[in-house]
């Protein structure tokens, strides 16, 4: 079986293969909502507003998801912001970010300042922690492959405040 030639490209530039581009994902019609749940309210965040958040991060400085997910909430004066749409919109404005970089333009937001907790760099985006460290490094950020997972050492001293 042949595999398909943009899945061959996209493996050529490092990314993980999608059936469409990321950049289409990003639904710039869908709309933030707070919800109720029994334990409390919860901001549904979107795509956009995720990238607008991750964009306010200085060169060099960095953010956890978790540290996102509370700004947001304070924004949207909710309880919390949801963990599962705030990792699902992470990976697609990483994706849509580099297949920006690819064409030359600059990208929707700096993605790579985003890391896991306990500062790992994270293995699901589709350009992989490689490619965030490489990004990282460029701002003068280190991240280096320990045990099989690339990490940020001393990440706690670049957090946003």
């Amino acid at each position: 079986m042949k595999t398909p030639r943009t899945l061959k490209t996209a493996k050529k530039q490092g990314m993980r293969h999608s059936r469409t581009s990321w950049l289409t994902k990003l639904k710039p019609e869908l709309e933030p909502r707070v919800v109720e749940t029994p334990k409390g309210s919860l901001l549904i965040p979107t795509p956009n507003l995720l990238a607008e958040e991750i964009s306010k991060l200085p060169a060099g400085t960095l953010a956890t998801p978790a540290l996102l997910r509370g700004r947001l909430a304070k924004r949207f004066q909710a309880q919390g912001t949801c963990p599962l749409c705030t990792g699902i919109f992470f990976n697609i404005i990483a994706g849509a970010a580099e297949e920006q970089l690819a064409a030359g333009t600059p990208p929707l937001a700096p993605y790579w300042r985003v890391v896991m907790d306990k500062g790992v760099l994270s293995e699901k985006t589709p350009p992989g922690p490689a490619r965030q460290a490489e990004r990282l490094k460029a701002e003068g950020v280190e991240a280096a492959e320990v045990k099989g997972k690339w990490r940020v050492p001393g990440f706690e001293a670049r957090l946003a405040g």
